[in-house]
């Protein structure tokens, strides 16, 4: 039952399109007909709204999400899946997508990949570690990775409860990791050395999808929780936590990152805003952008303070200037339906991906110039969700359709 019920959750998650909205309701008698379509009717449909799959995937993509699928133990007999894997390839292919614009430019990259071990992890966020590892969140497999760049090796660790659903990830000056459980209403922690994982749930019934966090200079957690509209801080000495709610009903905080004065900046996914936390009070301060269907899902903060972002709905990345409120921005390369996604400043440039380009792309954008350089992620890249850096300052993304992660060495 427990499995099932976060399915609710994570099959919405797992197979929304941007595009899905746009497109008429079927009904169970509507859907096309074959092997499979009483099982995918009836199994999908108690679960999400089973309209979204109409946005498709390759065969490889769906084999992927049944991956997924079987790991959170969706309702499904084995001798079935084949066949309903079937049905989906042929009745639900990978819709038209962008073709990915690639400029070149001065700046010279290495763009290297690794396989995650467990199938249909779906690895969410990365994290560049202070002690020069990459990290990822295993979303769907209930674990958290490690490989070590220099040896390609691998370790993999099983969090404590079941369906955690892991999300975002930060290291402290310890080496825990701690991460967001997605699907369980709670922070946790994960000491390396010994395997051992705390738990933090949180206080609010409410607050069941805890998104992205970031530690600010004092060594207090901050996090978003996207569905819930609340922001949260957690202090580690304490195990205390508060939280507060977004002005804005539905405006859905999502990426979060902390300044050089230790103030939280975050974007909200659900409306056209950017917002700040007093660290202190936490009153919550919003920046309202120029564009009425601007959706700002990931963020990162340049030298000067400035707030870069990346408007996942228009297609654009633009740059905001907390003092005055001043907004400029850039149409992304691969045009209006890119959806620019998982974002990092470092070594003087934007950095960030084309999540629906066909190749995923990597974007460097250079503010002195204003212009773009881009470069096709091996394998296609599908779909980074986010992006950290490491402590040389080379990007690192987690590609969760495709099971991998990557770093981009810049030369």
């Amino acid at each position: 039952m427990m499995a099932h019920a976060k399915l609710v959750i994570l099959l919405s998650a797992t197979v929304v399109l941007a595009s899905s909205a746009a497109h008429a309701q079927y009904t169970a008698k509507e859907w096309p007909e074959g092997p499979g379509k009483q099982r995918f009717v009836d199994t999908c449909n108690n679960c999400h709204d089973i309209n979204r799959v109409r946005g498709g995937y390759t065969p490889e993509g769906w084999l992927t999400v049944v991956r997924m699928m079987q790991n959170m133990d969706a309702p499904v007999p084995a001798e079935e899946w084949g066949t309903v894997s079937d049905y989906l390839m042929k009745n639900f292919p990978e819709r038209k997508r962008p073709e990915a614009v690639i400029i070149d430019g001065p700046a010279k990259v290495d763009i290297k990949m690794w396989d995650v071990p467990t199938q249909g992890a779906r690895p969410h966020d990365p994290l560049g570690a202070r002690d020069g590892s990459v990290w990822w969140a295993a979303q769907l497999a209930n674990k958290l990775g490690r490989v070590n760049p220099k040896t390609g090796a691998i370790s993999e660790y099983t969090l404590k409860s079941p369906f955690t659903g892991p999300h975002g990830l930060v290291d402290d000056k310890e080496g825990n990791i701690w991460f967001t459980g997605n699907l369980a209403g709670l922070i946790g922690k994960l000491d390396p050395k010994t395997g051992i994982v705390t738990e933090y749930r949180l206080p609010d019934p409410n607050a069941k999808d805890p998104h992205t966090l970031n530690f600010d200079q004092k060594g207090i957690l901050w996090f978003t929780v996207q569905q819930a509209n609340l922001i949260g801080r957690l202090d580690p000495a304490t195990g205390n936590i508060k939280l507060v709610t977004s002005p804005t009903p539905k405006s859905r905080p999502y990426g979060l990152v902390i300044n050089a004065q230790g103030v939280p900046v975050l974007v909200e996914f659900g409306t056209n805003k950017v917002a700040t936390i007093d660290p202190d009070s936490m009153a919550i301060k919003e920046y309202t952008l120029p564009d009425a269907a601007a959706r700002p899902r990931r963020l990162a903060i340049g030298p000067d303070g400035a707030v870069w972002y990346a408007d996942f709905a228009r297609g654009y990345i633009g740059k905001l200037d907390l003092a005055t409120g001043a907004v400029k921005e850039w149409p992304s390369p691969s045009g209006p339906k890119s959806e620019p996604y998982g974002m990092v400043f470092t070594k003087g440039a934007v950095w960030y991906s084309e999540s629906n380009a066909k190749p995923n792309t990597i974007v460097r954008f250079d503010p002195a110039t204003e212009k773009f350089q881009s470069w096709a992620i091996p394998g296609g890249g599908d779909i980074v969700r986010n992006m950290s850096v490491t402590p040389d300052g080379n990007p690192v993304m987690a590609n969760s359709l495709v099971n991998q992660v990557g770093m981009v060495q810049i030369k």
